[in-house]
């Protein structure tokens, strides 16, 4: 990890969202929205599968840890129209050297193809490259995740390995992008 802890995690809005730190009682929700193949099949395969019944509790407490060490942000995704309660969360962390990611994300199913998870990825990115100042951002998604894949896409990361990826799902091939700060905001200059 960086020197540097990274800042108290912060509230950030787009358009039609609410990103906000994750807290304690956001756990009963996680826990209901978040064993479903759907939203896990993609995931680390460090995640325990089945989802313990304790297992929201557990991933609230360590994000809660990590944002008091200043080694990661984690918020929760709240839309604006509703409802009041996430409907996903995403977490970003500084350069490490070694994993080559930087940035994790999860949506219910539910909220899907709405261009929710790209607005949200958006605004993080923004703050990762704006109030961070850091000068890229390594992400990565298993192949066959299209829906990760196009968000990658839209910001304007580029591909630049293709390796072995262990997710809840098993083994799969996994694609690594990196995105400049540079060419983020080239890309936000044209839009």
């Amino acid at each position: 990890m960086p020197s540097l802890p990274m800042p108290p995690t912060p509230i950030l809005q787009t358009p039609r969202l609410v990103l906000r730190p994750v807290r304690s009682k956001d756990a009963p929700v996680i826990q209901r929205l978040f064993p479903q193949w759907d939203v896990v099949r993609w995931l680390d395969a460090r995640i325990p599968w089945p989802y313990p019944p304790d297992g929201a509790a557990a991933f609230i407490a360590g994000c809660l840890d990590e944002m008091a060490r200043g080694e990661k942000s984690h918020w929760a995704i709240v839309p604006k129209s509703g409802p009041a309660d996430l409907i996903g969360l995403i977490g970003l962390w500084p350069d490490d050297g070694v994993s080559r990611n930087q940035r994790g994300f999860w949506l219910d199913p539910a909220f899907h193809r709405r261009g929710l998870m790209t607005e949200a990825a958006g605004c993080i990115t923004d703050y990762a490259f704006g109030a961070l100042g850091w000068p890229h951002l390594w992400l990565s998604n298993a192949l066959d995740n299209h829906g990760s894949r196009r968000i990658k896409e839209k910001e304007g990361a580029r591909l630049v390995d293709l390796m072995i990826g262990r997710y809840v799902g098993g083994e799969s091939s996994q694609m690594v992008w990196l995105l400049t700060r540079d060419e983020w905001a080239a890309r936000r200059t044209k839009n």
